[in-house]
């Protein structure tokens, strides 16, 4: 009997793993490749929502653990998926500018807004209000991450590509049973999956699609992210990420004619050369309507878990949402109520 079955590779599923693995839990992980918003991702990590200049819910918390997670992985994969990267806020107006000066006034923000206006002018960027500079910042290589740990996974015998069948999941006093898998406990992350899983499709997840483009522009001379309508992420080798699009109706991974124009008239908007799209994603990010993630225990079986619902914070939430339920599960330490999907249950109840 193991300790753990894992459904879902992408950053939930792989921060839950890394957080048994480290405390001495036996895992198997399964994953059928239908989902791929964490390996399309943007990964930024960004403590500040820009729109509003307020704070990432817990977002102190979740840096610290984040920055630990992503060091102990880097080492033991042999690779760096970390990029500590400035995040500039492009401003529009002095109006905007005295915003930014104002909300870096309050106590949870001043330790990520840098009160120095960057007034640094970058090739192509017209940009006459200059920019504000989100401290802590950066990216993941989500896909070099996914890719890298499910090799990891393989070479341990603890990695199965296989689309998981719920009728075959029985309940066990001791666990679970999952044809020749026993387990103490079972974790779905399943990100937009969790729509076909019975034990929790009611659980209000609504899938956002998003579309991203990686272009090549020669002339753009840029080593800082640059946050507008959408990020621009340098890539090196003239390469750039650029993103994100919205689409709450197109639940599909296929790039779209429509996600195609949106972002292409957006970086029009905002940088002046001629730029090659050489790629275009796009996949369905799991998204909450209360914009927490969806963490717990069924009630009345309790060797089944979700760790969903990480949006577009995957790699900021990931970690610390890992922590919540192994620590739940493992020590009884109560959830967050923020998180727990039992909020959903008392909201019915009323």
């Amino acid at each position: 009997m193991i300790d753990y079955l894992i459904i879902g590779s992408g950053l939930a599923g792989i921060s839950f793993a890394e957080k048994a693995l480290q405390n001495g839990k036996s895992i198997f992980v399964m994953d059928n490749n239908s989902q791929n918003s964490s390996k399309i991702a943007g990964g930024l990590y960004n403590p500040v929502i820009l729109k509003r200049f307020s704070e990432v819910w817990k977002a102190k918390e979740q840096l610290e653990l984040m920055e630990q997670f992503y060091a102990v992985l880097e080492e033991k994969l042999k690779c760096t998926v970390d990029f500590k990267r400035p995040i500039l806020r492009k401003f529009f107006s002095v109006e905007e500018q005295n915003n930014w000066f104002a909300a870096s006034d309050k106590l949870t923000l001043a330790p990520f807004l840098s009160t120095q206006l960057i007034s640094k002018k970058y090739p192509e960027i017209d940009s006459p209000y200059g920019y504000g500079e989100v401290l802590q910042t950066g990216y993941v290589d989500t896909a070099l991450l996914i890719e890298k740990y499910r090799a990891y996974l393989i070479d341990h015998t603890l990695f199965q590509e296989e689309s998981f069948d719920y009728d075959a999941l029985q309940l066990e006093t001791s666990g679970i049973r999952y044809k020749d898998i026993q387990a103490k406990h079972i974790i779905f992350a399943e990100g937009f999956g969790i729509h076909a899983n019975p034990f929790f499709k009611d659980l209000p997840l609504d899938g956002t699609k998003g579309e991203l483009f990686i272009i090549k522009a020669p002339k753009l001379d840029l080593d800082v992210i640059v946050n507008t309508s959408v990020f621009i992420l340098p890539l090196g080798n003239d390469l750039f990420k650029v993103g994100a699009t919205y689409n709450w109706k197109d639940k599909t991974n296929l790039p779209s004619e429509e996600g195609k124009t949106e972002l292409v008239e957006r970086i029009q908007e905002i940088i002046t050369c001629d730029f090659e799209i050489i790629a275009h994603f796009a996949g369905v990010r799991p998204t909450v309507k209360d914009r927490r993630p969806l963490v717990g225990t069924l009630q009345n079986h309790q060797a089944i878990h979700i760790l969903n619902g990480l949006g577009t914070r995957g790699v900021m939430l990931g970690p610390a949402m890992a922590k919540e339920l192994f620590d739940s599960i493992e020590y009884q330490v109560p959830l967050d109520a923020a998180i727990d999907i039992r909020r959903f249950k008392t909201k019915e109840k009323k």
